[in-house]
């Protein structure tokens, strides 16, 4: 891995507008780890949420941007953080302007008050990671939801990975659509899979990297007596060996070929059965050397939270910016033991991290380590409990 310097940045200020719960928030904080102590329901799920915002897509709930708008706000919401970063102080913002009937909302993001483009423009000031209390059912869920999870881990390494992963769907659409149409129209369709093969192995190559890389990491990185348990990772799929077996060019060009082949049964199944569309990411408890859905609800919590602490490692060491980690009730099932490891091991990426939790006891001994703040209905107070 890269011995390259890793830019430490911090969220010195957060900025609400008519986002969920908050008609207005501004809140101020000053250490590495915040953590945001509240009721089921006062809003600490929310602030992380604004902050996900800074990463391409939909947000850690993969909400539509109209649904981040407060009910009783005029249909707009507005987000600003103000970065304190090694190489100077930037101010970053994105939002919705009120939209007429039936339209779409569209985001608007801006750079120190200048417009950017989309908000893949915000990696170069900053990289998120999360883990939310949906991905703990991960290993044992369907393959689509992990092939989310991966496009995520890739995505906050390579921010133009969620545009390709959009237009490969986009594109196997069209295809869907003409081969329910229009079968015979085999200049289009050549066309259009000449399109799906050049984005498809674009992907399924990406995808390929980052898996050997956190794969690698791991194995490196990993400790017999850390609580976390580390993974073994690989690749189910057809695209996927044909990547990991031929160049590039010539994975492309074979895929093309199946594609033109398999017209007749994609057209009886409604949708394109090869692809990446179809792989999966198989996950193994590496000490017990057992599947990870076989594994424990324990385990597999403590070995999905020691992939995402390899991951923003990763994600520091091939960027050059520690990432922001946003961790949503992480530590209300973990043993004493387990807390306090990643504590530590959150201390040491060098990044904020944010964390929620109902129980303010769960960060007692964060005492003088971290922004321990109250969440209210609308409002955020400094915590009096540790303080």
């Amino acid at each position: 891995m890269s011995s390259a310097p890793v830019a430490a940045s911090r969220i010195a200020r957060l900025i609400l507008q008519d986002f969920r719960t908050y008609a207005s928030l501004d809140l101020s904080v000053s250490r590495p780890l915040v953590a945001l102590v509240g009721e089921n329901g006062a809003g600490k799920t929310n602030v992380l949420e604004a902050i996900s915002l800074f990463m391409p897509g939909r947000g850690l709930r993969r909400a539509e941007l109209a649904e981040m708008a407060r009910n009783e706000g005029p249909g707009s919401f507005a987000v600003s953080v103000t970065l304190d970063a090694p190489y100077g102080e930037h101010r970053l913002g994105t939002g919705i302007e009120p939209q007429n009937e039936g339209s779409r909302a569209s985001r608007i993001c801006r750079i120190d008050g200048m417009p950017a483009s989309s908000p893949t423009a915000f990696a170069e000031y900053l990289r998120i990671v999360w883990l939310t209390p949906d991905l703990d059912a991960l290993f044992r869920g369907p393959a689509g939801d992990r092939r989310r999870f991966l496009d995520r881990l890739v995505l906050a390494v390579d921010a133009e990975h969620g545009t390709r992963v959009n237009a490969l769907e986009r594109a196997l659409r069209s295809r869907n659509r003409v081969l329910e149409e229009n079968p015979d129209d085999r200049l289009w369709l050549d066309a259009l899979e000449r399109e799906v093969a050049e984005l498809a192995i674009a992907v399924a190559a990406a995808r390929r990297e980052t898996v050997e890389r956190l794969a690698s990491l791991i194995l490196e990185t990993r400790a017999e007596d850390s609580p976390f348990p580390f993974a073994t990772m690989g690749l189910e799929g057809d695209l996927d060996t044909l990547v990991a077996t031929l160049p590039a060019v010539d994975a492309e060009d074979r895929y093309r070929a199946i594609l033109r082949e398999y017209r007749p049964r994609d057209r009886a199944a409604g949708r394109t059965l090869v692809g990446p569309q179809a792989s999966d990411l198989l996950v193994r408890h590496g000490p017990k050397d057992i599947p990870a859905n076989t594994a424990s609800t324990g385990e597999q919590k403590a070995l999905l939270i020691g992939l995402v602490i390899a991951h923003a490692q990763l994600v520091a060491s091939m960027s050059g910016i520690a990432p922001f980690v946003l961790l949503d009730e992480v530590a209300a099932h973990l043993d004493p033991r387990r807390r306090a490891g990643l504590f530590a091991a959150l201390e040491s990426l060098g990044g904020q991290v944010w964390m929620t939790g109902a129980d303010p006891s769960l960060f007692a001994e964060l005492e003088g380590r971290a922004d321990v703040l109250q969440v209210l209905p609308g409002r955020i107070l400094p915590s009096e409990l540790l303080s």
